[in-house]
């Protein structure tokens, strides 16, 4: 049995789950299918690569998700409806006239922007790391002041305990010495009439 991996996802496990996923799309496969692929490459659990792309990946592809979905209906239409091979021709014109006219990347802007993506999910991931460390930082701090304050609960708790033994060894003389007081002034008025 294979140990499965529980560390954090790196940029490029990320990069290799999207392009799966995407492929999967493209093609007419399932997300559950590439979650299992993604899986067995990177030594984890399909339910962990599909957490990762549903809590975190996917919101970083919304765009080359809609590419896949339309690329995914076009080819389910072509199966569907085969065009005669005249309206076939015209299309590949038609296709070959816009692709001119859509701007082409060049390999060098490909790389730039995928640079760019790079700084900024290492920008996010720095960000994510200076939040953790201040947040854990206030959890030992907290943690701190209920260590003391516990401390300081237990003091008081010992102090109104002494507080409340004196108070009925108090009451316990106050009540002796009026029971003394009474006694003497019976004793008075004893005396007094004989």
């Amino acid at each position: 049995m294979s140990s499965t991996r529980q560390d954090a996802w790196s940029q490029d496990e990320d990069v290799l789950l999207a392009e799966v996923v995407l492929r999967q799309i493209r093609g007419g496969g399932t997300q559950l299918q590439a979650f299992e692929e993604v899986g067995k490459k990177l030594s984890r659990t399909g339910a962990a690569c599909g957490f990762r792309w549903n809590s975190y990946v996917r919101k970083q592809y919304k765009k080359a998700i809609e590419v896949a979905k339309k690329h995914r209906k076009e080819l389910k239409n072509r199966k569907k409806d085969p065009a005669p091979s005249s309206l076939v021709v015209e299309e590949a014109a038609k296709e070959k006239q816009v692709s001119t006219s859509l701007p082409q990347l060049s390999f060098n802007e490909i790389v730039e922007s995928l640079k760019s993506v790079y700084e900024q999910a290492e920008n996010a991931h720095s960000a994510e790391k200076n939040t953790l460390s201040h947040y854990e930082g206030k959890i030992t701090s907290l943690e701190k002041q209920t260590y003391y304050l516990a401390a300081e609960n237990e003091r008081l708790l010992k102090e109104i305990q002494t507080l409340e033994q004196d108070y009925k060894a108090l009451v316990e003389i106050m009540e002796k010495a009026r029971k003394m007081v009474v006694l003497k002034t019976d004793d008075r008025e004893k005396n007094v009439r004989v």
